[in-house]
């Protein structure tokens, strides 16, 4: 089928919701799809007790989500936007991602987070580009889907997982269809279930001259980039990270080696983003191979 992100998201889903009964979603105004339309009719459809509305309460209804993943349900909390993770942030850090490890793997907590990410003009609580406070949290995967056909299969993959995942979708994204900022199609996306491996990353578009590494809407930038680039005879490798953590640090740095050139694509303050982590992979593994600095 040819949809957007919003709507392969909402499709993955309602596919667990009806396969697997200890899936349960819950958020605010999740009743009336939240604030993005992620859970449109879905509670008309499998009812209010897996399809929950919360209290404007983040830490509370987080912590409840904690409880049930450890209690053997598979809970999906669908943030209205990805700043109001902070005032959960002990759940998610101190709990969720650190259970495991406190108790010596004997315990999974198969949490999956929802946030809208990004800039926008809907004030200033409302446009922090989360995924770079929460990548580097051990425990937590996180993952950043930049097409439908990535948002619905990582999805899939978070409410499957055994351990906690955030999903960091980016708001101005919702209604895309494809890769690149002219909407070109990516590909179908399946209306059946499936899943996408966690902490590999995807060549976009390869080329011999420049390393250009995206996430999210900066993928889709980096791609106009890159034709504008060929234009002038420049040909640009574009990579999408797809996960932040793990991070395919390896399909970067191979690239480097190729091209010689490195640019980095991160929305955000780029003092403590994801950005970082990806210039110290290139300078420890591949700063041999450069022919000028890491931009």
């Amino acid at each position: 089928m040819s949809t957007t992100i919003i709507e392969a998201m909402r499709n993955g889903l309602a596919a667990e919701l009806e396969s697997d009964p200890t899936v349960v979603a819950m958020g605010e105004d999740i009743s009336i799809g939240g604030s993005f339309h992620l859970s449109l009719g879905l509670q008309d459809r499998f009812g209010e007790e897996r399809v929950r509305d919360t209290p404007v309460a983040e830490a509370g209804f987080v912590g409840l989500a904690v409880g049930a993943a450890i209690g053997g349900m598979r809970p999906v909390v669908d943030f209205q936007y990805g700043d109001f993770l902070l005032p959960a942030a002990d759940q998610i850090i101190q709990q969720a991602a650190k259970f495991k490890l406190m108790s010596g793997g004997t315990v999974n907590v198969p949490l999956t987070l929802h946030a809208p990410t990004g800039a926008s003009g809907r004030g200033a609580q409302h446009a922090n580009s989360i995924e770079n406070l929460f990548f580097g949290v051990p425990g937590l995967i996180v993952g950043v889907p930049s097409n439908p056909y990535d948002a619905k299969g990582m999805f899939t993959t978070a409410i499957r997982h055994p351990d906690p995942v955030l999903l960091c979708s980016h708001k101005h994204l919702y209604g895309s269809k494809g890769r690149s900022v002219e909407a070109t199609a990516l590909g179908e996306v399946p209306d059946e279930p499936y899943t996408l491996p966690i902490g590999q990353a995807e060549v976009r578009r390869p080329g011999a001259d420049v390393t250009i590494v995206g996430a999210l809407l900066m993928v889709h930038r980096a791609m106009a980039a890159a034709e504008t680039l060929a234009a002038e005879g420049i040909d640009a490798e574009v990579i999408d990270l797809r996960w932040l953590s793990p991070m395919d640090t390896d399909t970067v740095v191979a690239s480097v080696r190729k091209t010689g050139r490195c640019i980095i694509v991160q929305e955000g303050s780029p003092l403590g983003g994801w950005g970082g982590t990806v210039a110290a992979a290139v300078a420890d593994r591949a700063i041999d191979m450069l022919d000028g600095p890491v931009k």
